[in-house]
């Protein structure tokens, strides 16, 4: 079912678990997806020694690809007008991450209905870890 635009309001939230205790095993599949082998997401010897981080930790793209996870199931596929985010902190092997959508207003925008969202992942400590916005297409 889709969103309406009827059915929403500035304020309104959806909220979902995008990944529960990310392992290294999804680490190195998404290396081979993206064909991005970088060794700090690859090589903990390097990242310990080379680099001065505790370990291996999770892509950009990764983080910013389960947030789009959570909005995709929100706003239903091909809706997506406008998706951008910055990553503010490190995801690590172990993490849990939730990824919210927060309305920030309804308009029209192109003769379509539009809803402008303000997004936000967070680790189980509540840390955020990528912020952003998305513009969606929406029923009227």
């Amino acid at each position: 079912m889709a969103l309406s635009a009827s059915q929403l309001n500035a304020g309104d939230t959806h909220e979902e678990v995008v990944v529960d205790d990310l392992t290294r095993t999804q680490l190195v599949m998404y290396s081979g997806a993206s064909g991005d082998y970088n060794p700090l997401h690859t090589d903990d010897l390097y990242c310990k020694e080379a680099a001065g981080y505790p370990g291996v930790f999770a892509h950009g793209m990764l983080s910013m690809g389960l947030t789009g996870k959570m909005l995709t199931n929100y706003v239903g596929d091909g809706r997506l007008k406008k998706y951008g985010v910055r990553f503010t902190n490190q995801v690590w092997p172990g993490d849990t991450l939730t990824a919210k959508a927060t309305v920030v207003e309804v308009r029209d925008e192109d003769g379509d209905k539009v809803v402008e969202l303000a997004l936000e992942t967070v680790n189980q400590d509540g840390k955020t870890v990528v912020t952003g916005s998305a513009t969606a297409r929406v029923d009227p």
